[in-house]
């Protein structure tokens, strides 16, 4: 075995041997895994109670005109009156009041909600829709209007959304793709952010221990640099890999055997019509037309060439301080990049993924490896990939040699705080 593949050897062997790993491995899991059954627990839970809203309607127009459901429960009192309404709803804690009085025809924004607190939006929505639309009747009536005759003429247009080869799609067809390239984005970003932080902090313990120099009189700081990156990354997918596989599981068993089904918050099928089915049917086909086979291929090389690129900055930074509270003058020219890489993914490839925004990030290295994912699922010519790929490698190899030349003087420098003035520096050297 090479040097190079001794280090990469021992520094995996450092990181799955750890204690703080192999506990963080196991309980992560356990914690993701209890938050999203205590998310879904608490979102039943939530649905199963009942709020009583008392209605006194001055005007008789909107005698039972609200209908309850299962999450609001109206209770119209109007016969006794606004005081005696009042009473009742403290009484017996109620939610709240909703008053409209006599002349509400004439002044529709006199209609009032007293309660102890502030409704919730779809509430107050739900409420102002109904009240709106029983108003505009109303007046359209009063003027002589058929309201038999406006409702035959509604017409509803739902369009069809068709390719020039006749293959159907769902409307929500971009929402699907960005959300499979978004995760793939920002799985990609938290895993640089979590394991380049490993790699960074791996330089500075043994910087602060002055293992590295021993560790350097035999070994180039080159193969150094990047056998703590390959190991660390050996490392990070084990973990991953772990975490899918325990935590997977454990949501199987839980959901099955506990009943909190993260799908009853949804329509039932039976009660679903043949145009819901139909859109239903799309998005499983919209889906299914995924390029996932080639997501999955550009995810692994944009996984790795982004993670080498961001790691040699991490192992730089490490290099050049002393602890770990130096580095935050440093992380932020790091994060930025990341950050709007997401930020252009979500408001920019959605819209218009083939435009000039979206196509300029997903070329320059430092962005391309989020937002190239993100565009994938829209449909990429194979040129721009080879432009993208091609100079994400170059500047990986770019990156380190700079890297390493910060890395080959850094790693040796004690007592002094490094800043970007005397990086140059050692650049030159």
């Amino acid at each position: 075995m090479g040097t190079l593949g001794l280090i990469i050897k021992r520094e995996y062997n450092a990181r799955v041997r750890n204690k703080s790993f192999i506990v963080m491995t196991f309980l992560s899991p356990l914690i993701g895994v209890g938050m999203i059954m205590l998310i879904i627990y608490l979102t039943q839970l939530n649905q199963d109670s009942q709020r009583t809203i008392v209605v006194v309607d001055e005007s008789g127009i909107f005698y039972k005109e609200f209908e309850s459901t299962s999450a609001l429960n109206f209770l119209d009192v109007s016969p006794a009156g606004l005081d005696n309404g009042m009473n009742m709803v403290k009484e017996n804690s109620y939610y709240g009041l909703l008053y409209i009085p006599a002349n509400v025809k004439q002044q529709p924004s006199t209609v009032k909600f007293f309660g102890d607190e502030v409704p919730g939006y779809t509430t107050l929505d739900r409420m102002e829709e109904q009240i709106e639309k029983k108003l505009t009747d109303e007046k359209l009536i009063d003027r002589g209007v058929d309201l038999d005759l406006i409702d035959q003429s509604k017409t509803k247009v739902s369009i069809n959304i068709e390719n020039f080869t006749g293959e159907r799609t769902s409307k929500v067809s971009n929402w699907i793709k960005a959300g499979f390239g978004g995760a793939a984005g920002y799985l990609l970003m938290m895993f640089i952010i979590i394991y380049g932080n490993m790699v960074m902090r791996s330089v500075i313990e043994e910087k602060t221990n002055r293992i590295i120099e021993v560790i350097i009189s035999s070994v180039k700081p080159f193969k150094l640099m990047m056998g703590k990156i390959i190991g660390t990354t050996l490392a990070g997918i084990t973990q991953f890999s772990i975490w899918i596989l325990i935590g997977g599981t454990l949501l199987f068993i839980l959901s099955t055997y506990l009943g909190l089904d993260p799908s009853s918050t949804q329509t039932p099928v039976g009660n679903m019509g043949a145009t819901d089915l139909d859109k239903i049917e799309l998005i499983v086909l919209d889906i299914l037309n995924l390029p996932l086979l080639k997501l999955a291929l550009y995810f692994i090389i944009y996984f790795i060439g982004g993670y080498f690129l961001y790691s040699s900055f991490y192992a730089a930074i490490g290099a050049a301080v002393d602890s770990e509270t130096d580095t935050q003058q440093f992380m932020l020219p790091i994060i930025m990049p990341l950050m709007l890489a997401i930020y252009v993914g979500l408001f920019s490839v959605i819209e218009n993924p083939h435009g000039t925004v979206s196509t300029a990030f997903s070329i320059i290295p430092l962005t391309s490896p989020i937002v190239m994912l993100m565009r994938i699922p829209f449909g990429v010519p194979w040129w721009e990939l080879a432009i993208s790929v091609t100079l994400l490698v170059a500047t990986f190899m770019l990156t380190v040699w700079f890297g390493s030349k910060i890395y080959r003087v850094g790693i040796l420098m004690y007592g002094k705080k490094a800043s970007y003035k005397e990086i140059v520096k050692w650049l030159k050297y």
